[in-house]
């Protein structure tokens, strides 16, 4: 079954293309990962790696477009360069069900796994960065402008999130700690 042909099933079935359920192999890094937008005072595209929580891509624009979406995924690949096979389960958000983001996976070769229309607990925990995202950083500051807040994002996410704020699930590591352990195992 092409990639086309599973993408245009998974519309027609309110998302049934759900490989997460599927996939026993979860526990390794660049396996899954996890994209979600969310509206700040503008937009952020953000790109978890599901085994390590690491936020590996992300986009930052006044707009919600598909190109939003892709630029976080595309920053996703360059950071971490997976290999084919690797599975994204976003949401049956428009962004990700466009022809042209289903182009894309096509071209890398990924496998897109949908949520179930009305079902957002597959995507909690990148849901849970933006909601800590809100509350530890947007929530407290008035940003002067558009570039404040693009480098106020950053900051938090590659400063902060990424390298001092630790997670109970990896063990109360933060998520590049983690990381670099499975990169030194290897």
């Amino acid at each position: 079954m092409s990639f086309k042909h599973l993408h245009q099933l998974a519309l027609e079935n309110g998302g049934a293309i759900h490989l997460l359920h599927e996939c026993i192999d979860f526990l390794r890094k660049n396996k899954i990962i996890l994209p979600a937008i969310t509206t700040l005072e503008s937009y952020l595209a953000s790109v978890m790696d599901l085994h390590t929580r690491k936020i590996i891509g992300y986009s930052f624009d006044r707009h919600m477009t598909t190109e939003l979406a892709l630029k976080a995924v595309e920053n996703a690949y360059q950071a971490q360069r997976p290999g084919p096979g690797l599975i994204l389960h976003s949401d049956l958000g428009s962004q990700y069900t466009s022809e042209k983001f289903a182009e894309y996976m096509e071209k890398k070769q990924f496998k897109h796994s949908f949520s179930k229309k009305g079902c957002p607990y597959d995507n909690a925990c990148i849901e849970s960065f933006h909601a800590i995202l809100k509350k530890e950083e947007i929530y407290r500051v008035n940003y002067l402008n558009f570039q404040a807040a693009r480098r106020a994002l950053f900051e938090f996410i590659e400063g902060w999130y990424n390298r001092k704020r630790i997670h109970s699930c990896l063990g109360y590591m933060t998520p590049q700690e983690t990381e670099d352990s499975i990169k030194g195992a290897a």
